[in-house]
Parts: structure tokens; C-alpha cells; sequence
């Protein structure tokens, strides 16, 4: 089926109704000439059901020829991560494509027939609220395909048990999809830098799962993911670990902030803009309420992080004119290990929420849904390779710079 989706979407033709695949402007794959870039990271952010937009924004990048050396993610990112890392180059959209088909079924019953559910989608504003919401709301009851099913009789609210029972869903099904999908020797091969947060239930504190020093399995990217209450936590040798959104919903800090420092290329993919409208109801409360609970202020971390690295490079820059017999000093000593003439370029891709979307939009897995969210991020990366410089190593004295085709071109 995803097979059979994909060949016709490449080519543009639907055959029965259905509007064009997420892949339906595919183009040519060409190799853009990067910088030498020592490290060229794809960090992808939490967010559910708009993950697909991260999906939209890999296959732009393999267009272009861009293949990252480092892939980080949390929650659903890393779910995308799994399946790009656990895949040869040439099958990763494919199976990201069947990764998001999958699971944007019910767990049970039959989908609609895809005319039917094309036709709803794109009726009338108030036609797609409701059409939308329903499906927020099957998810809810009935669970998602190869992702997560109601547990029954559900849990207790006083009654103990197993930590890897306490949620109101089972991800059972997620461990069979991810091993489907996924090749696991391939993801701790080396062949790609693989990084995953989770945080610890007992301790509190973050951990992130890096295949530099993990074999990392289905349970890794599961515990990344599992959100509570609707996921139990995923016990990993003795611990147990929650969604890494919990404490910081962006891979950004452990990418930039990592050492031994390098030249970098980051394409830092968000699902959740912290800037949005006032909301005027209760429903919209609700929806911006986690635009900034989980954006984790990436605006703001990078801005920090700029900062620092300015300090870093002007201090380079002053000691390379201290003279060479002065450089034993202590505080000289002290000021090498501090200083840093690497430089590093942040692409930011952050989804923009749309009209119709309400405060349910990371559990509404309609097709037709994320088909637009893959649109929105193919479209986001095209346009943004399509920048001049953008891809250039920083000449300014930060050796640090940010971009973000929404911000710039206003």
C-alpha cells in the first residue's frame, strides 16, 4: 500500500480521488555542495502527529543530496529518527512514508475509503473542524495502527501494579512496527550518529541514548516517546524513562553544546512555535497552552547558545595575538581550553499551526492531516535551501548564525 501511495505520488497522479501524496512534488535528486561542514545534523523536535512535517522536511533534504551525520530526536522524533537511521539512504522516505500510513489508521475498524475521508478534509471550514476533532477523538477511543491500542479493563486510578502497566494505553504495537521498519544493526553501525531523550522516572534527570556508547533497541526510541498518562514508562536495564518532552522537547543544546567542538550545519525541525495568537476560548487555551509547554523557547536556547559561542570565538580571535612566549601563563591556559574558533549554522523549521487545527492536533492522526503536515515541511526545507549563503560557514564574529524561512521573510 505505502508502495503503491509512493509510486503514484512521485509521479503526481491520483487514481482514485485522492489528492497527491505527501511526496506528490518530488523532484529530481540533485547534490547541493555544502561547506566542509564536520558535522551536518538533522535534530528533530516532539509533537506527535505533526511529525510528519519532520518526514516532509527529510525528503527535501535527500533531494537536495544533504545526507546528516548525526540524527537526534525526542518523542516522535525520535520515531522519525529510528526509521531514517534504521534504513539505507535510497529507502528512508519510502518507509517514512509507510511508518506515517500505518499509523494514521485505526487500531480496529476499517479507514474510511479514502475519497470519503479526502472529500471531508477538504469541504467547508466547519466540515474539517468537526471531520478533524472526530478523528482526535477516534484516536482517543480506539488508539492508532501499529502504535498504541486502549489497555483493557483500563487502569485504576489507586490500584498498583508494574510501572509498565500504569497508562491508559498499551505501545505494544509500536515495538512490532519499529522492529518491522527498522534495522537495528544498521542504526548502531556507526554509519550515522543516532541521539534519543528520555528522562528518568526515578531520578529525574535527563538521559540521552547516543548509539556512541548505547546498542540502542526499540525500547530506546519507545521510552523517548512515552508520554503519561496515555504511555507507560519503558523499563531499560533496571530504569524506567519517560518522554524526553517532559524536561527539554528539542535535541538542540546536546547538538550545539556537544565537545569536541565542530564545524556544523544543524537543521533543527520544531513542531511547536512558541510565537501564536492570543487565544480568545477556552478550546484555543488549551491548544496554546502547548505551543509553549513544548516549543522548549528554541528561539531563546539558541539565542544562548550563540551567545556563548560568541564569547568562545572573540576569545580564540584575542589569543591568537598573544604572543607565543606568553602563552604558558596560567590564565592564557585557562582561556585556550575556554576559547573555540569553530563555527556553527542553525536552519530552524518550525510547523505553523493551522486555522482548522484545534488544542487536539498532536493525536489527530487523519490522513489527510498528515499528508498537509509533510506538504508544509517539504515546502518549508525547498524554500529554505533555496536561500543564497544560507548554507555558507559563519564569517561573523559569533561564528554563529540562525535562520528560519518564516522569520526571514517577513
Amino acid at each position: 500500500m505505502a508502495q503503491r501511495n509512493l509510486k503514484r505520488a512521485r509521479v503526481g497522479v491520483s487514481g482514485d480521488g485522492e489528492g497527491a501524496g505527501p511526496a506528490a512534488a518530488a523532484q529530481p535528486r540533485r547534490h547541493l555542495q555544502l561547506p566542509n561542514y564536520e558535522t551536518v545534523a538533522l535534530m528533530l523536535q516532539g509533537g506527535g502527529a505533526l511529525g510528519a512535517y519532520q518526514a516532509g522536511v527529510f525528503q527535501g533534504l535527500y533531494e537536495a543530496g544533504i545526507e546528516p551525520n548525526w540524527l537526534a530526536g525526542i518523542s516522535i522524533g525520535a520515531l522519525n529518527t529510528a526509521i531514517i537511521a534504521g534504513n539505507p539512504p535510497e529507502k528512508r522516505v519510502e518507509r517514512l512514508l509507510q511508518f506515517w500510513e500505518t499509523i494514521c489508521q485505526p487500531a480496529f475498524g476499517p479507514p474510511l475509503p479514502t475519497f470519503v475521508e479526502h472529500a471531508l478534509f477538504n469541504s467547508s471550514e466547519a466540515v474539517r473542524k468537526a471531520f478533524t476533532a472526530a478523528q482526535a477523538m477516534s484516536a482517543i477511543v480506539e488508539g492508532q495502527r501499529g502504535f498504541f491500542v486502549p489497555r483493557f479493563p483500563p487502569p485504576l486510578p489507586t490500584v498498583s501494579g508494574p510501572p509498565q502497566m500504569a497508562s491508559y494505553y498499551d505501545t505494544t504495537p509500536l515495538k512490532a512496527t519499529l522492529e518491522t521498519l527498522c534495522d537495528f544493526d544498521r542504526i548502531n553501525s556507526g554509519e550515522i550518529r543516532v541521539s534519543v531523550g528520555a528522562v528518568n522516572c526515578g531520578t529525574g534527570n535527563f538521559a540521552y541514548f547516543d548509539n556512541t556508547h548505547t546498542t540502542l533497541r526499540p525500547e530506546h526510541f519507545m521510552a523517548s516517546g512515552a508520554l503519561p498518562p496515555g504511555f507507560a514508562a519503558v523499563e531499560i536495564d533496571g530504569q524506567y524513562y519517560w518522554d524526553g518532552g517532559l524536561m527539554s522537547n528539542t535535541p538542540l543544546y546536546e547538538v550545539v553544546q556537544s565537545t569536541p567542538r565542530r564545524d556544523t550545519l544543524a537543521f533543527q525541525v520544531d513542531l511547536w512555535s512558541a510565537i501564536g495568537p492570543v487565544p480568545d476560548n477556552i478550546t484555543d487555551v488549551q491548544g496554546r497552552m502547548k505551543d509553549i509547554q513544548y516549543s522548549s523557547r528554541t528561539r531563546l536556547v539558541t539565542d544562548m547558545l550563540q551567545r556563548a559561542q560568541r564569547f568562545r570565538h572573540v576569545l580564540r580571535e584575542v589569543l591568537d595575538r598573544v604572543p607565543v612566549e606568553q602563552r604558558d601563563d596560567p590564565w592564557c591556559k585557562l582561556a585556550e581550553d575556554l576559547s573555540c574558533s569553530k563555527r556553527y549554522n542553525v536552519i530552524h523549521l518550525i510547523y505553523r499551526h493551522k486555522e482548522y487545527e484545534g488544542h487536539y492536533k498532536d493525536f489527530q492522526f487523519g490522513l489527510s492531516t498528515m499528508r498537509e503536515h509533510w506538504q508544509s515541511g517539504l515546502e518549508d526545507i525547498r524554500r529554505s535551501l533555496e536561500q543564497p549563503d544560507w548554507l555558507d560557514l559563519p564569517n561573523n564574529e559569533a561564528g554563529f548564525v540562525t535562520h528560519d524561512i518564516h522569520r526571514d521573510s517577513r
